[in-house]
C-alpha cells in the first residue's frame, strides 16, 4: 500500500485548498468532447455490470452503445488497493470510498470535477453533494455513486432472533470461535472504535475515524481480543463461499454478499448502537487518458435508470428521487428499504473517513492517530 506521511498530506492539502480558492480550480475540465473510445475504471465489484451476472442489470452495455466508450473495469479488493491503482497512472477513474477520497485528493491523483458538464448531477440528493470526503472548500471532487451501512450479517440457524447490537463479534465472539468473519483492513479499527463509544464512555470517542493514542489503543486492545475468534475476508466473493460453506456464521458485512447468499439460511441487520459506512464517489484521474469518456460516465451513472440499476444490485441506497422512482420497477421498496431520503438513519452511520494526525479538526491542540499507524496496528492485529 502506498502510504502518504502526514507532513507530506498537509503540505498537499494547502495546496489543494490554495488552488479551490481560485474561480477555476487546476485540472479541471472546462468543456466536454468526444468520448476516447475507451474508458478504464478502478471498480468496487458489483459496480459496472454488463449483464453477465444477472441479464436484468445491464448498464454499462448501453453506455458503450451510446457513447461509444468500451469500459474495461478492475475490482478493488480495499480502498488501499484502489489508491495504489489509481497512482499507476493506468486509470481514468475510480469508485472510491471516503477512506480515500481525501488520500487521492491531497496526492493530487484526481481532479476537481466541472458539475456543469454533468447534466444529471442537479437531481442528485442535496445531502450528498459538497460533503466533506467529496469536495474541497466547496469544489467537488466526484459524483455520488450510492450509500450504505456496514451490516451484521449472521447465520439464522445458529442465531435465531436478530442481534441488537455488535456484541456477537466483541463480547460474545467466544460463542464462534473461529467462524467470526472479520473484514481484513485496517479501516475496520473504526469499528472498533465505534463499540467502544457505546461499551466504555469513559474513552470519550467523539469521532471513531480521529482517535487520540489512548483510544487508539483501546481499540487494539479489542480487535486483538477478537482475533482469537476471527477468520478475516478481503474481497465480497471470499465472504460469500465461507457463509456459503457455513464456516462462518456471524460478522460484518455488506449488503451485496447478503443480497449474493440466496441459498443460504443468513440475514442481515444494523444493531442499535449504528455502524460504520460508506458514501462513494465517483472521481476522474487528474492524469485521465480518456476524460470526455469520463464524464460521460459520471453522468450516466448518475441518471435514474444506471444508478437504479446499479444501486438495487449492490444493495445501498439510491442518489436521487428519480433513480428511486426507477428502481421502483427493479425492487419495489428499494429505497426504503435502504433508507435513501432518510437522513435520520444516515445519521447512526459513520461514513468511511481517512484518520488524520491533527484530528481532522481545526484546534491545534489535539492529536490522533495517522493512518500509517492505523495499517501498522492492522498488521499485527492480522498477523497475530
Amino acid at each position: 500500500m502506498t502510504k502518504l506521511r502526514i507532513p507530506a498530506l498537509l503540505v498537499v492539502l494547502g495546496l489543494v485548498a490554495a488552488a479551490c480558492a481560485s474561480p477555476a480550480p487546476s485540472g479541471m475540465l472546462e468543456t466536454l468532447g468526444e468520448g476516447e473510445g475507451e474508458l478504464n475504471l478502478v471498480i468496487w465489484a458489483g459496480y459496472a455490470e454488463r449483464g453477465e451476472n444477472d441479464p436484468a442489470y445491464d448498464w454499462v452495455t448501453p453506455f458503450e452503445e451510446e457513447t461509444g466508450c468500451q469500459v474495461n473495469t478492475t475490482d478493488m479488493t480495499d480502498s488501499g488497493n484502489g489508491v495504489d491503482l489509481m497512482q499507476t497512472g493506468e486509470y481514468d477513474g475510480i469508485s472510491a470510498s471516503g477512506d480515500a477520497t481525501l488520500r487521492l485528493i491531497a496526492a493530487g491523483t484526481v481532479a476537481p470535477v466541472n458539475v456543469e458538464l454533468i447534466p444529471n448531477y442537479v437531481q442528485i440528493f442535496e445531502g450528498l453533494k459538497l460533503q466533506p470526503h467529496n469536495s474541497v472548500d466547496g469544489v467537488p471532487y466526484g459524483v455520488p455513486h450510492g450509500r450504505g451501512a456496514n451490516l451484521l450479517l449472521y447465520n439464522t440457524d445458529v442465531i435465531s432472533e436478530a442481534p441488537t447490537s455488535w456484541a456477537p463479534v466483541w463480547e460474545d465472539a467466544g460463542d464462534y470461535s473461529g467462524q467470526v468473519s472479520i473484514y481484513n483492513y485496517a479501516i475496520y479499527i473504526a469499528d472498533a472504535a465505534l463499540h467502544l463509544m457505546q461499551t466504555d464512555p469513559d474513552l470519550g470517542i467523539e469521532n471513531p475515524y480521529q482517535l487520540n493514542q489512548e483510544q487508539f489503543d483501546a481499540a487494539v486492545a479489542l480487535l486483538q481480543a477478537q482475533s482469537e475468534h476471527a477468520i478475516y475476508w478481503g474481497t465480497a466473493a471470499e465472504q460469500i463461499q465461507s457463509f456459503a460453506a457455513e464456516e462462518a456464521v456471524v460478522g460484518t458485512t455488506w449488503q451485496y454478499q447478503a443480497n449474493n447468499l440466496t441459498d443460504s439460511p443468513v440475514a442481515v441487520t444494523l444493531p442499535d448502537e449504528g455502524s460504520t459506512g460508506w458514501s462513494d464517489t465517483w472521481m476522474i484521474a487528474s492524469d485521465a487518458a480518456h476524460p470526455n469518456c469520463m464524464y460521460k460516465w459520471m453522468n450516466h451513472m448518475a441518471s435514474a435508470d444506471a444508478n437504479a440499476q446499479a444501486t438495487v444490485w449492490f444493495g445501498e441506497a439510491a442518489t436521487s428521487d428519480a433513480a428511486c422512482e426507477a428502481a421502483e420497477a427493479l425492487s419495489p421498496g428499494h429505497c426504503e428499504t435502504f433508507h435513501a431520503t432518510d437522513e435520520e438513519y444516515f445519521g447512526r452511520v459513520w461514513y468511511w473517513a481517512t484518520p488524520q494526525a491533527d484530528c481532522a479538526d481545526e484546534d491545534d491542540a489535539t492529536e490522533c492517530v495517522d493512518w500509517d499507524a492505523w495499517v501498522e496496528a492492522w498488521t499485527g492485529v492480522v498477523g497475530g
